[in-house]
């Protein structure tokens, strides 16, 4: 067997199914881009949102790990699979049955030359029917089976990999358009004394008209902006309800006072590229496919060999019911048997070859799921790094934005500059200061996104 990514994780594959190459060990990237955001020898927290230090974010999470239905379908679905387990054990142990009865027959006088005549007895035996397992069909099926049970396990920690991540987005997005209507507010709070300086001025004849009206235009454009947030609002309060498993109107109330988004910039732990493999609850069930797959075809190679079986029963058969428990009323049969299918219209052979094929195509799917691995983690720190310098820039941004608000109006109201250059300052700062709050949330939730990359945890 070539050398693959799966060996990586010393894992032997026990098939004699000759393989097609895929990616080897050296694929991999050593260490992640240098860059000092990203910590490489730190390990991921388990509960990474914590990180953010919000009560009601902590609360939210807590709630949906309990009471999301996506969960709660995972848990089922891993029940599901362990019994499955379970019933393929069960095959390794004899089938015991206990039967008993009241037999009554009538011969017929015609047939046999002799007289009719009845005849009846009772009966009672516990049979045996036990398929030896030589060749290890069942043991390799039941090995099979384990690991679709592992593999469910796993999905399930996707599952709640994802939901945490997803709440906490929604979270973000929820914070963001709250502070953005802040921002709307505030600045069209200012933008209403601009247009009451102008009406004042407009009076005393010191400005025209047109200064009032672009003022006012201004202003109203603003208030235009707000109900599409509001409205921003309420789905993200209906998202995170879903996402918890509750109504919208069981927690609005907690979600309707803002709060500011979380002022993060701190040096991430991410791991290195080997760690990540083994972390991700998705490249860990690519593992586990390949395992069962491989088991699966040394189950189906076994049933080209012969079967061998143990059948057996005991019990007594009396004619009286006074008489069924007395020794010489005993009957017992003891039957070893063979089976060789040797022709079965090549279902047999087929099947091992569809199990084979099938194995290939779980080695196919886990390099594709270790390619995908990287590529989502390169992307989520790119982006996170990224969002963290715009941020810093636009702090800047802001400041000068206001100061030059501050000054045009201060030289308008001495006729010493143009009121266009109010009207720019202010489309410029709530420009700005939009710009703000979405890199903040935008950098959050590209942080939340590097963490469900790295396959962070999910339970307290």
């Amino acid at each position: 067997m070539k050398k693959c990514l799966f060996l990586l994780f010393a894992v032997p594959i026990l098939c004699t199914a000759q393989m097609r190459d895929i990616h080897p060990e050296n694929s991999m990237p050593t260490v992640w881009p240098e860059d000092s955001l990203f910590q490489q020898q730190l390990p991921v927290s388990d509960i990474w949102w914590k990180v953010f230090h919000d009560s009601t974010l902590d609360s939210l999470i807590q709630v949906a790990i309990i009471q999301n239905n996506s969960a709660i379908k995972a848990i089922n679905q891993m029940e599901m699979a362990r019994l499955n387990w379970r019933i393929q054990q069960g095959k390794f142990f004899p089938n015991l049955s206990l039967g008993g009865g009241w037999n009554r027959q009538k011969s017929s006088g015609t047939t046999t030359g002799e007289p009719q005549s009845w005849a009846g007895y009772w009966d009672a035996a516990i049979s045996m029917n036990w398929e030896i397992d030589v060749f290890g069909s069942i043991r390799l099926r039941a090995e099979a089976q384990k690991e679709n049970f592992m593999v469910s396990q796993e999905e399930y920690n996707a599952t709640m990999i994802s939901l945490c991540a997803q709440v906490a987005i929604a979270y973000f997005n929820l914070r963001q358009y709250q502070q953005e209507l802040e921002v709307l507010q505030r600045n069209s709070a200012s933008q209403k004394q601009v247009v009451n300086i102008t009406e004042v001025r407009y009076q005393t004849g010191l400005a025209s008209k047109l200064d009032v009206a672009q003022a006012k235009s201004v202003y109203y454009n603003t208030l235009a902006s707000i109900p599409s947030v509001e409205a921003g609002i309420i789905q993200y309060i209906n998202s995170l309800a879903v996402l918890i498993g509750v109504y919208p109107n069981e927690i609005r109330s907690m979600l309707s006072t803002p709060k500011p988004l979380p002022d993060y910039v701190e040096a991430v732990g991410i791991g290195l590229p080997a760690n990540l493999l083994r972390r991700r609850p998705d490249i860990r069930s690519a593992e586990r496919s390949i395992r069962a797959q491989a088991a699966s075809l040394g189950a189906s190679k076994a049933d080209l060999l012969p079967k061998f079986s143990l059948n057996g029963s005991i019990g007594y058969a009396a004619h009286e019911t006074r008489e069924l428990t007395k020794r010489k009323s005993m009957t017992w049969q003891l039957a070893p048997s063979m089976t060789w299918t040797f022709f079965s219209g090549g279902q047999l052979y087929n099947a091992s070859r569809l199990a084979r094929v099938q194995l290939d195509e779980a080695i196919n799917q886990y390099n594709q799921t270790v390619l995908t691995a990287v590529q989502e983690v390169d992307d989520a720190m790119s982006a996170y790094s990224n969002s963290i310098k715009q941020a810093v820039a636009l702090r800047e941004v802001i400041y000068q934005g206001r100061e030059t608000l501050k000054l045009s109006l201060e030289l308008y109201k001495q006729g010493l500059s143009p009121f266009q250059n109010v009207l720019d300052a202010q489309r410029s700062l709530l420009s700005y200061e939009n710009s703000m709050v979405q890199a903040k949330g935008y950098s959050l939730i590209c942080l939340v996104r590097m963490y469900q990359a790295l396959g962070g945890g999910w339970c307290f």
